[in-house]
């Protein structure tokens, strides 16, 4: 399992959770889409590197996941490090 420490520190920012939020509802974003959902449904005023910076603690918690779709690199929520953070605590 990932370091619980990084995924606490990936959960504890708003706009990570905001990510979180984003692609646990519409599963698959590319970064555009994500940076659109973010400043339309959010009013963040944030760049696409912004995101790209958040999107980096995400990956190293274990969080977020991208794979290649042709020429786009699709985001992905992976639930699984929670899932295993929680096990721990609730039986």
């Amino acid at each position: 399992m990932k370091d619980k420490d990084a995924i606490f520190k990936a959960l504890g920012d708003s706009t990570r959770r905001l990510i979180l939020d984003e692609l646990s509802e519409r599963n698959e974003l590319t970064l555009y889409e994500l940076t659109v959902r973010l400043i339309t449904k959010h009013n963040l005023t944030i760049s696409r590197q912004g995101i790209a910076k958040h999107l980096t603690v995400l990956e190293d918690a274990g969080l977020v996941k991208s794979k290649r779709k042709g020429k786009y690199r699709v985001l992905m929520f992976n639930t699984e490090p929670l899932k295993n953070l929680l096990n721990g605590w609730i039986k």
